[in-house]
């Protein structure tokens, strides 16, 4: 599909827009109405092709960017150009796609781990705290975990509702993997009650740290012992 233009690929994404699914999705701050799923059809179809990509991002338009993050090639991003586009990601979904499919492959990964956690934007530092998480959970080595449990426990419980998430999530992360904080990371969660009421889906976990935790190490106990 190489020499697909910007043109083509949007008007496809046009075609595609769907009043439903774009309510469901602006429920979640996504400004766009296209079935994730045909998108994910697009951009098999279409390939890696990073210059296609770096024109669909161009668009703002936050399927074309979604598209963007999809055909890309994730260690061709320079680390300005990764901050930049972080920057300029409106939409939830695709600060998180941009997050998980690009940022975490790139090689300036860490230095941006490390920037991003110390910026004073709530949404910037929440991909800081997303990519900690990931080191906690992959590569714990060298990181501070008693140090982020400190800064959670002092800010987690007023932070914004996007980096409250992250934080949350690398909370129950250093709770889950690692056994001799497991007891602080529960008791912080306890204290603090972030999400202790979030409604959750039968069958599905609470994003309420010490019962996520509790949930996590049991199916870990459970595999284990199979």
């Amino acid at each position: 599909m190489a020499g697909t233009t910007v043109a083509e690929v949007t008007a496809e994404l046009a075609a595609l827009e769907d009043p439903k699914a774009r309510a469901v999705n602006e429920r979640h701050g996504d400004d766009h109405g296209v079935n994730l799923g045909k998108l994910r059809a697009i951009a098999k179809r279409l390939k890696t092709q990073q210059d296609l990509a770096v024109r669909l991002w161009e668009t703002d338009d936050t399927a074309a960017r979604l598209l963007a993050v999809l055909i890309c090639r994730p260690k061709a991003f320079g680390r300005h150009e990764l901050d930049a586009m972080l920057r300029e990601a409106r939409a939830p979904k695709v600060h998180d796609w941009l997050v998980n499919y690009v940022v975490k492959k790139n090689p300036h990964s860490e230095e941006l781990r490390v920037a991003w956690l110390a910026d004073s934007d709530p949404v910037v530092a929440s991909a800081g705290w997303a990519l900690t998480t990931e080191r906690v959970a992959k590569n714990p080595d060298g990181l501070d975990l008693a140090g982020l449990l400190d800064v959670v426990e002092a800010e987690m419980k007023d932070a914004p509702q996007r980096l409250q998430w992250a934080m949350n999530h690398c909370l129950a992360q250093i709770g889950i993997e690692h056994d001799g904080l497991r007891t602080r990371a529960v008791g912080i969660g306890e204290r603090l009650e972030v999400l202790k009421d979030y409604p959750t889906s039968p069958g599905c976990t609470s994003p309420f740290a010490p019962v996520w935790i509790a949930e996590m190490v049991r199916r870990k106990d459970a595999a284990k012992t199979a």
